[in-house]
Order: C-alpha cells, then structure tokens, then sequence
C-alpha cells in the first residue's frame, strides 16, 4: 500500500508551521499558485489553479496512518485532489500525494474587504527561503497571480493564525520582493 503525503505550496511549506513527519522539497507540475478569496473565509489566501506551462515549489511531507482529518480541517476551504503523478519528488518508495485547491467555482478575486494578510504572506515566504533559498522565494513570486490584489500589513498585530517571527533579513527580502511586484499595501485603521 502506497503511503499518504501532501504537497503543501503555501504556508505548509514553512515546517514551523506544522508538525506532518518526513517533509521533503518537492516540485508541482502542471499549477501554479493564485491569490484568492472566498466566501468561506474572511481574507484572501493562496490556492492552486491548473496551468500546463508551470511548476511550482513545495513541501511534500506524510500524512500518518492515512490520517487525513487534522490536515483537511486545516485546509477546510479546499478539495483534496490526487496529485501523484504531477509531483517529482526524492523519495524512493510508492506514494500516493495530493493537493489542496479551492474549488475553481468558489475563487473570486481578493479586494479591499478580502485582502492578503501580510503575516500570511511573511510566513510563506519565510518557509521558501529556509527550503529553497532566495532564488526558490524569488520562484515562489514568479509562480504566483494575484499581486495586484490589496494586502494588509497586520504584522503589528498579526491575524494569521500560525504566523511567526521573521528574521531582519526575511522582513527585508519580504519587502522588497513585494516593492518589486508593485504591492499595494495598507496598514491596520
């Protein structure tokens, strides 16, 4: 029986942010990352969108005993999708992996009442710089849509749930990849 991993592209790719065992880079071909909102959750978050010309970056990592129920409650605003064959990955024995996604029906576009929270941003950025170095936090900004959108700079008061400290040098690269993708960010009222 093949063993259980996902392949998380966002936040689940900064392993401070999760204790899943055995995470592994990884790449994702055949998606790339978008900045969406729905009418689930309050602020925009990051999903997966298909996209034959583009790979992604992530973290796979196992899901033991075939435990899907901490990880989709995590995850409650996406569908599990099957992944597997769409992964190149290090490991040497069978997996089955799969990808979160918010459903294509339920995507919108982030706005000012919908923004990107800023400690979201930092914590995913963060967790690409420790696993793939800047050139893979540069990638993670290439591979991503959505820059456009509004982000709230929250980190005084951080509302990401699982947000964490930076170091000075990520806040820097952190603000000044987002300088460079012409970022509109607002600060808290």
């Amino acid at each position: 029986m093949a063993d259980p991993y996902f392949f998380g592209y966002g936040s689940l790719v900064n392993i401070s942010t999760h204790d899943f065992p055995d995470p592994r880079p990884a790449r994702l071909k055949g998606w790339r990352r978008a900045w969406r909102h729905t009418d689930l959750r309050p602020v925009a978050f990051l999903t997966a969108i298909p996209d034959p010309e583009c790979e992604i970056d992530g973290m796979i990592a196992h899901v033991p005993r075939n435990d899907w129920a901490a990880l989709d409650e995590r995850e409650w605003a996406y569908d599990r999708i099957p992944a597997t064959q769409s992964i190149s990955h290090p490991l040497q024995h069978e997996v089955e992996i799969a990808v979160y996604a918010v459903p294509a029906e339920r995507q919108n576009t982030p706005d000012g009442p919908h923004p990107i929270l800023l400690s979201y941003i930092d914590v995913v950025v963060q967790g690409y710089l420790r696993a793939f170095g800047t050139e893979g936090a540069d990638r993670f900004f290439a591979t991503t849509d959505g820059w456009d959108a509004p982000i709230l700079n929250d980190r005084a008061a951080p509302r990401y749930p699982r947000h964490q400290q930076l170091k000075p040098p990520e806040t820097e690269f952190v603000d000044d990849r987002l300088k460079q993708v012409s970022a509109r960010i607002s600060e808290i009222a």
